[in-house]
């Protein structure tokens, strides 16, 4: 995502105002994160894959809107030609801003540099310094989604302790062309297959195995953005 943020302040930024969203700040981007609540959703359409931070060591959930670096299928002349929208792009320009120092607490922050701010068009944040309902909306959709984040780090961490998180290589056939994408992390159905009964369950009661199902189903989208890069070309 582009543009630096900075924390919401009803007394500078009381003349701000949103307007829809033309997507070309995300044109480049071929994967965004998502929560393992998304996963039912965004499964139609992408890829969904996982990811692991080479610093920290944490995994992360993404879906894949393209086949390589630099290339978002679901973007054309700034149009979001998809019918899902990941919530870290529908958040866009406004953001959390977390304080490492102070547990338990976020501030709202906004883009001010965004194409989708605007002091003349749009959904005003304030009315007299005042919330409106626009910007209270939003607060709680935020809020929502860095719940539902906090929750799929937890429950990635479960998955990689239990050994269900592999490296492995996607093949993809491009117009006749086989390209692998490397990276990536899956489920192994081998090894989900072999849990124990006990564990089996625990999977279960933690809400993890539609988001589980949905991201093994979901590896057939690759097809569907080979056949998209072959039709934009």
């Amino acid at each position: 995502m582009s543009n630096q943020i900075t924390l919401l302040d009803p007394a500078k930024h009381s003349d701000l105002k949103i307007v829809p969203s033309d997507y070309t700040h995300i044109a480049e981007q071929h994967i965004v994160p998502v929560t393992l609540h998304e996963i039912g959703r965004a499964a139609t359409e992408y890829p969904i894959v996982f990811v692991k931070n080479s610093d920290t060591g944490e995994f992360q959930s993404v879906a894949m809107l393209g086949l390589k670096p630099g290339q978002n299928l679901s973007v054309k002349d700034g149009k979001w030609l998809g019918l899902y929208i990941p919530a870290v792009i529908r958040d866009y320009p406004l953001g959390l801003v977390l304080n490492p120092d102070v547990k338990d607490k976020v501030w709202i922050g906004i883009r001010e540099q965004s194409k989708d701010v605007s002091t003349t068009e749009g959904q005003a944040l304030f009315e007299a310094e005042k919330e409106t309902p626009f910007l209270e909306a939003r607060k709680q959709e935020l809020i929502s989604h860095y719940e539902q984040d906090q929750a799929t780090r937890g429950i990635l961490g479960f998955l990689a302790e239990q050994g269900l998180l592999v490296s492995q290589t996607l093949t993809v056939d491009v117009a006749g062309e086989k390209r692998n994408i490397n990276g990536l992390y899956l489920i192994d159905e081998q090894k989900l297959n072999q849990l124990s009964d006990e564990a089996f369950l625990e999977l279960k009661k933690r809400g993890i195995l539609g988001p589980i199902f949905g991201h093994l189903g979901s590896l057939n989208q690759v097809n569907r953005l080979a056949r998209m890069e072959v039709l934009g070309r």
